[in-house]
């Protein structure tokens, strides 16, 4: 089954999460409505990055990799690496200058 790996960025703080999932559409609405406990603090969050893996497996490998980037590092990976693909419903949003926050 085929997996997402998101970057979002809060537009309250402008803190980077980094998750994987199989409904990406689904798991932002989580992270928006306050259902994820790890994000509900920060909300309302922009997707700022996502990527389509071939399976789980993947997917968590890169997540893992990606949780360890720097703030920097995360911004740089996302320049690096746009959003190709086009999901219907998604809006990526680019990410939100961090001096201003």
């Amino acid at each position: 089954m085929e997996c997402f790996v998101y970057i979002l960025q809060s537009q309250k703080n402008g803190s980077f999460y980094k998750g994987s999932t199989d409904n990406l559409l689904r798991r932002l609405d989580q992270h928006n409505n306050g259902k994820d406990f790890a994000t509900r603090r920060f909300l309302p969050w922009n997707l700022v990055w996502y990527t389509l893996k071939k399976d789980l497996s993947e997917a968590v490998t890169l997540e893992m990799k990606l949780k360890n980037l720097s703030v920097k590092r995360t911004v740089e990976f996302t320049l690096k690496y746009p959003v190709t693909e086009n999901i219907s419903g998604l809006i990526i949003c680019p990410i939100e200058n961090l001096e201003k926050k």
